[in-house]
């Protein structure tokens, strides 16, 4: 199984993290990324893809990319959110918490 990732962000900084799998559509992250801040609203994997890790897949990217830009990740997603609480020695350094 081949597994590439697509970044599309627009011009205002919406956009999403695109997981393909073997050329098919098998998940995605929404973002929103501005001044500084990745906000993530929701992750999903598609059905047929289901129970493969491919929601940590796309965390690791994510992840990986924020790391190398420097960016600070605000986990609205309720998967992300929860993963950033159960492994906060991987993730501390990148959680943004505005409370």
């Amino acid at each position: 199984m081949m597994e590439t990732f697509v970044l599309e962000i627009n011009e205002r900084g919406k956009g999403e993290l695109v997981l393909h799998a073997d050329n098919e559509h098998a998940g995605k992250m929404d973002i929103l990324v501005r001044n500084g801040l990745l906000t993530v609203y929701h992750t999903e994997v598609a059905e047929k893809f289901a129970g493969r890790g491919y929601a940590k897949l796309l965390l690791d990217e994510l992840t990986r990319i924020a790391r190398k830009q420097n960016l600070m990740i605000k986990p609205l997603c309720p998967y992300v959110h929860a993963q950033f609480k159960r492994h906060p020695e991987i993730y501390n350094d990148l959680w943004f918490k505005d409370n």
